[in-house]
């Protein structure tokens, strides 16, 4: 071989270290990350892309974090850092960061750090109290670890980012709701339309079906429009439309569910029969909404009376509409009275020692991402654009026209979740007795019936359930509570994406469901079991008694079997009310107080006259639904404060969270949500299988690198033998 000269070594050396700088340069350019993670958890969601790629205005995010920390909070600062710079290679020239450095140094730094502390405490964000170990003690110190989002006029803030789980949604689900209603309304490739459907023949019979106001109504729509618009960037297309022939109108009532009306002559006043219209429609690509201008309600002993829409309540039932077509919308329905779970705590029963069963830590975790509406189905109706509404628990007993306003927000598109207990804890009979238990029944079980589930008056109880240390008084160890099944992932169906990475549950005191096949039309209906328990599961039923001491799995394995716990229903349903009459609206209680004041009120009433008698009401039920979603989880306990940590950072409360993002159509923000769950429960086994694997293991592994060994050394003489025989010696 020849040799280099000197000046050849160098000349090769310098090459070389120019090539090094020439890959460094490219790799600036062309710089990019594997992540081969499970779950992708270094990688941007597809939800966070579009939530950065569609900003239409600058966003800035100042981030206040202490220098040096130690771990586990500066490995933190780096995946934040990672985090954001993801976002603005996605986000381009409308997505910029700033780190402030709020340390307190030696030198010039001193008084810029003190400017961005001063910043920082003007945004909200003040110090947190972190332990370290230092020198073999555990101290504690302030630090800065808070961020600040701006968008325009709008500020969010997260105070203390203490932990990398869950911070991708926190940013993605606060960027979101800053910028959501712009940067849709921005990129609309063509106009909501809004055509008002208004006969003016109805002016003539308005003051006899009392809507005297009837006649102003079209200028007070046209005015709610306007301003909508002005808010909406002018999205919205309004066409005005006065129909008053009957084909005309039974076509269009029959396409859009339009109520309309038809009246006989009245030679008396001079009125001659006619037909005629009020509501509006709304649509936007393919997709319908109708708002009655005019309602139709039955009254006992009165008959049949109209309703004029209130002008003032317009503007808000039309904005949640239009918003609920172009997916924007985020407003959350919950219903109250009827002795539902409520969303604050029950002052009195904590006064009185008792515990409150309240909806607090889901009300603070859902407030996040959603308005939340109360519906009072007592002094309203279920409002018109709801994507959802959530039963939670009713106690008391449902009025047919009270079912029958939600039968129809369910026909009108508005999903359902309904989230109930088959018995109510009533008081013992006497001391020392158990809490009765008494079998709860509504009304809107014969609903969910209808629709295809049947909640059976029993609680499930499963050898593979929650475990506590029961009290010495009571011979200590470990007490297993059979009501409170555990479900792990082969009890839990993860397909669906809002599903994905819930590997366990604990439920409590939960129903068995069953499914009505008869109800249920597999075309229009698609069935998904969502829950169900080990095969290790019993029934209690009628005698219910919850008392641990005196439940006992049964001795027979085949008086034990696998029961579904909760199921979604997505499709087209049919309405329980087809076929039947439409049920009247009972009397207010202040209108009726007692016996003696009823009899006053029939009396007192009068009979509908003239036009009334004549007058009919067409289109204004729906007999059958949109495509919407029916889901049934047969456990109130799953939403209570003891089931669900304020952070939601449990399975529990993602999961319910993430139920309630598929309802309202955010399937992509579930998927954000559960990327970075953790929970990874180990396969159960049999005593058999891990005896293989410990065998394995202990004596296994080492003949594996025995025979590995013997291998090696096979081939080394093979080799040693070859090179004997070609040299000859």
């Amino acid at each position: 071989m020849g040799t280099f000269s000197l000046k050849e070594k160098y000349f090769k050396f310098i090459l070389y270290i120019l090539v090094i700088i020439l890959i460094n340069i490219a790799g600036v350019t062309l710089f990019f990350r594997l992540d081969l993670t499970r779950g992708r958890l270094y990688s941007l969601s597809p939800a966070s892309i579009d939530v950065v790629e569609t900003l239409s205005e600058p966003l800035s995010i100042k981030v206040f974090f202490s220098k040096d920390l130690p771990a586990p909070h500066n490995n933190t600062e780096r995946y934040l850092r990672d985090l954001l710079e993801e976002y603005a290679s996605k986000g381009d020239k409308y997505f910029n960061y700033t780190f402030y450095n709020v340390s307190a140094e030696e030198g010039t730094l001193t008084q810029k750090a003190d400017e961005n502390r001063d910043m920082a405490k003007s945004y909200g964000i003040q110090p947190v109290q972190i332990r370290i170990m230092e020198n073999d003690e555990i101290k504690f110190k302030n630090a800065y670890m808070g961020i600040v989002i701006i968008h325009g006029d709008l500020i969010e803030k997260i105070e203390a980012v203490t932990s990398t789980q869950g911070l991708e949604y926190q940013l993605t689900t606060a960027i979101q709701k800053m910028n959501k209603k712009v940067s849709v309304l921005s990129r609309l490739d063509e106009k909501v339309s809004v055509s008002m459907y208004l006969s003016s023949s109805l002016n003539t019979i308005a003051p006899l079906i009392g809507l005297d106001e009837l006649p102003e109504l079209g200028k007070a729509v046209t005015e709610t429009i306007g301003r909508l618009n002005e808010k909406s960037l002018g999205v919205l297309d309004l066409k005005k439309f006065d129909i008053s022939d009957k084909a005309e109108l039974e076509a269009v009532g029959k396409k859009h569910e339009l109520m309309a009306l038809s009246w006989p002559a009245l030679p008396d006043k001079n009125i001659a029969g006619g037909s005629g219209a009020a509501g509006i429609v709304i649509s936007y690509k393919g997709e319908t909404a109708t708002i009655p201008l005019i309602k139709a309600v039955n009254l006992p002993v009165i008959g049949t009376t109209y309703q004029m829409a209130d002008p003032a309540v317009l503007e808000g039932d039309i904005n949640s509409v239009v918003e609920k077509l172009i997916h924007i919308n985020k407003d959350l329905g919950v219903l109250s009275g009827h002795g539902a779970l409520s969303l604050m705590p029950d002052q009195l029963a904590m006064m009185q020692g008792r515990p409150s069963e309240s909806l607090q830590a889901f009300n603070t975790l859902v407030s996040s991402r959603y308005s939340i509406k109360p519906v009072d189905l007592k002094t309203g109706a279920v409002p018109d654009g709801l994507n959802c509404l959530i039963i939670a628990r009713p106690t008391e007993k449902f009025s047919d026209y009270e079912l029958f306003q939600i039968d129809q927000a369910l026909m009108k598109g508005t999903n359902l979740a309904f989230i109930s207990d088959s018995f109510n804890e009533a008081n013992a009979g006497g001391m020392g007795m158990p809490p009765a238990q008494l079998p709860i029944d509504t009304g809107l079980e014969k609903l969910i019936n209808h629709y295809g589930i049947n909640i059976k008056k029993a609680y499930v109880l499963d050898r593979q359930c929650y475990k506590h240390q029961a009290p010495k008084e009571m011979g200590g160890g470990e007490q297993s509570i059979y009501f409170a099944p555990m479900l792990k992932e082969s009890s839990i169906n993860t397909k669906p994406d809002f599903m994905k990475n819930i590997k366990g549950l604990i439920t409590m005191q939960i129903s068995p469901l069953e499914l009505v096949e008869e109800n249920i039309d597999k075309e229009k209906i698609m069935v998904t079991k969502i829950l169900s328990s080990s095969e290790e599961s019993w029934l209690m039923e009628d005698m219910i008694n919850l008392n641990p001491m005196f439940i006992h799995p049964p001795e027979a394995k085949d008086a034990m079997k696998s029961y579904d716990l909760a199921y979604l229903l997505s499709g087209t349903f049919t309405s329980y009310f087809k076929g039947k009459p439409i049920p009247e609206k009972e009397l207010e209680e202040k209108d009726i107080n007692d016996e003696k004041d009823g009899e006053k009120a029939k009396e007192t009433a009068k009979k509908p006259e003239g036009i009334l008698e004549g007058t009919k009401a067409s289109y204004g039920f729906l007999e059958t639904s949109r495509p919407v979603k029916l889901f049934v989880l047969p456990s109130s306990q799953m939403l209570q404060d003891n089931m669900l940590d304020p952070e939601g950072q449990s399975t529990n409360a993602m999961f319910i969270l993430n139920t309630i993002d598929h309802l309202n159509g955010e399937d992509d923000i579930a998927v954000v949500r559960s990327k970075q769950q953790m929970l990874n429960p180990v396969v159960r086994t049999t005593p058999f299988d891990r005896g293989v694997i410990k065998v394995a293991n202990i004596i296994g592994l080492p003949i594996l690198v025995i025979l590995f060994g013997l291998g090696v050394l096979v081939k080394r003489r093979a080799r040693k033998k070859k090179i004997a025989n070609r040299f000859n010696i």
